[in-house]
């Protein structure tokens, strides 16, 4: 059994013994009547690898942050809600707001979420952050911004350019998905959402929306040539993937540099995927979930499977509220190379809060395991330059968490 102790307000975490068996992590009930399309879809065997590590608190006096990425000297850039974005020291000192950042419509799921750096950073010093825009009448959606970082006592960002607006804008305070992640060849991924409303929904599977769709563009918001649906009449341009709900966890995988993508579902569904080339995933079309509320309605048809759409890799029922994830590639935690760990949020009045870590073989899940960190609002997760997880805690008194081996 896990022991957790706290010590000076550190918890220092022991993990069990290494074992497993044929039980999966989920002892809940399903919220769905439905059966997954292959065995291992769902529910795969708990498997324990015996890590022992700790946590410490090394940032604290962050209020409701979302996202955060490394800059190379090892600070982080972390982005809060309300529009404000900081930069963290090593020692934990967070900085004043950066100046330049774009105005926001903060409020619901919105405001500044994701940050990341270009890969040519250290010669051009560009950061992009993805936000929810205020249109007019009530409106927003979700756009991407860069600028160039220029440092110092008093940070700012120069030449802020908005390089991406979602279209159609939606009024509506939900699902603006809103994960950035620049591919090996320096195009860049951002995953949405459906916006949540019913327009949005429908707007899923049409090519001629942006809503409910990965996009891939060029650094500077060009459209690449090689996209699937260039040329295609009525269809976006910018357009990877489509018939997604809200993505806000999504990892380039180092082996294969794939965009993969942990999933949001309604009641029940959340699921796994690979973003690949003009696929369509299914959404709002077949879903593993089921509507909120006590009657559980199902979605559209009741579908799980179609021809033409494509099926999770895995799926979870009940949820995990995927915040967050990385392909871990480090050294201090050489059992964990390869596992997908993905931070979970603690939805009001439902449990939640992991950090769960899944074993993939094969593009098939043969093992999952719900790390022993106390449940809590874990907004976003990364691998630091250090090979260290760090876990960003959201909520209006935010901290950035670190595990380092026990």
């Amino acid at each position: 059994m896990s022991v957790i102790l706290k010590v000076l307000g550190v918890a220092a975490i022991l993990a069990a013994p290494a074992m497993a068996r044929a039980a999966g992590v989920e002892d809940r009930a399903p919220i769905t009547p439905y059966k997954p399309a292959f065995a291992g879809q769902t529910r795969a065997p708990e498997q324990k690898l015996g890590v022992q590590f700790q946590t410490t608190t090394v940032a604290k006096g962050l209020k409701s942050p979302w996202g955060m990425t490394f800059l190379p000297d090892g600070r982080m850039l972390v982005t809060e809600k309300a529009g404000a974005l900081r930069i963290v020291a090593k020692d934990g000192a967070v900085s004043e707001p950066v100046a330049g950042t774009p105005a926001v419509m903060s409020g619901g799921q919105g405001g500044l979420l994701d940050v990341a750096i270009d890969p040519a950073f250290a010669a051009n010093r560009l950061v992009y952050l993805s936000f929810s825009e205020p249109q007019a009448g009530g409106k927003n959606n979700t756009a991407v911004a860069r600028g160039k970082l220029v440092d110092g006592p008093q940070p700012r960002l120069d030449d802020l350019t908005v390089i991406y607006h979602q279209v159609p804008a939606i009024a509506s305070p939900l699902h603006f998905g809103s994960r950035l992640a620049f591919a090996r060849d320096g195009k860049l991924f951002i995953t949405q959402g459906d916006r949540y409303v019913g327009e949005g929904q429908k707007q899923a599977q049409d090519l001629g929306s942006l809503v409910g769709k990965i996009v891939r563009l060029n650094a500077d918001g060009s459209v690449p040539k090689d996209n699937p649906f260039v040329g295609q009449a009525g269809a976006r341009p910018e357009i990877w993937s489509y018939g997604h709900r809200n993505i806000q966890a999504a990892a380039i995988h180092p082996q294969t540099g794939e965009l993969w993508t942990v999933e949001y579902g309604p009641q029940g569904g959340d699921e796994i995927n690979i973003a690949r080339k003009g696929k369509n995933y299914g959404w709002a079309t077949i879903s593993y979930g089921v509507n909120y509320g006590p009657a559980k309605a199902p979605i559209t048809g009741g579908e799980t499977q179609r021809p033409g759409m494509e099926q999770p890799l895995y799926y979870w029922d009940p949820v995990i509220a995927p915040s967050g994830a990385i392909l871990y590639t480090g050294a201090l935690f050489p059992a964990w190379k390869g596992s997908l760990l993905i931070s979970g949020m603690l939805p009001q009045g439902l449990p939640g809060g992991h950090i769960t870590r899944v074993t993939v073989k094969n593009e098939r899940v043969v093992g999952e395991e719900r790390l022993p960190v106390e449940p809590n609002y874990w907004r976003d997760i990364r691998q630091g330059p250090d090979g260290a997880v760090y876990l960003l805690k959201g909520g209006p008194i935010g901290a950035i968490v670190k595990l380092t081996p026990k």
